[in-house]
């Protein structure tokens, strides 16, 4: 791993650990000579993030649509701000620019990245490590329903190994570090 993409919101949420472990993770992640690939807010979890990064020395590439650079206050101090046309476009950038995706708590935006990313996976587009940092069990219900989704015959339970959890930015670095992807299609034999 050289570049991780990191999934986050443009929101501080209700509790101050999110923005703590904001502030960890992009610490962690310039300790460890990573470059942060990530939304391009300077608000929020994310600029939290890209801050304590760049502080810590990492290079942080922002990747943000035209449509919005206002709302989420687009972050001027970046190594790299990319400009894309679309949503479709800033997804495409990050995932081509990223060797792993972790997701931090966020809201509709977020989980819709994680979950594409993690599509992808099970797709056989990528074999790229993918995590949850799980900051309060903030990802715990949605965890369940995946396994939810294994009970009811939707996803394969190898497929549950597309992700790994920490609530520790370093110990989810460090696992997403010594991960192996799946070689589960993601079809089931239906003889």
């Amino acid at each position: 791993m050289r570049s991780v993409c990191v999934f986050c919101g443009s929101s501080n949420g209700d509790d101050p650990r999110y923005l703590a472990a904001a502030r960890e993770l992009g610490t962690e992640l310039g300790r460890r000579g990573l470059r942060l690939v990530y939304g391009g807010a300077s608000v929020g979890l994310m600029g939290a993030l890209a801050d304590s990064a760049m502080e810590a020395g990492a290079p942080v590439l922002g990747v943000i649509p035209e449509h919005l650079i206002a709302a989420e206050v687009a972050h001027d101090g970046l190594t790299d701000l990319r400009v894309t046309r679309s949503m479709h476009e800033r997804k495409a950038v990050m995932a081509q620019e990223s060797d792993a995706f972790i997701a931090m708590p966020g809201g509709f935006g977020t989980l819709e990245e994680v979950v594409e990313i993690l599509t992808w996976g099970q797709l056989g587009l990528h074999t790229k490590p993918v995590g949850f940092l799980d900051v309060r069990g903030y990802y715990g219900r949605l965890l369940s329903f995946f396994v939810h989704a294994v009970d009811e015959g939707f996803i394969r339970a190898p497929h549950l190994g597309l992700y790994t959890v920490d609530e520790s930015p370093a110990a989810l670095l460090d696992a997403m570090s010594n991960w192996i992807p799946s070689t589960t299609p993601k079809w089931v034999d239906r003889a």
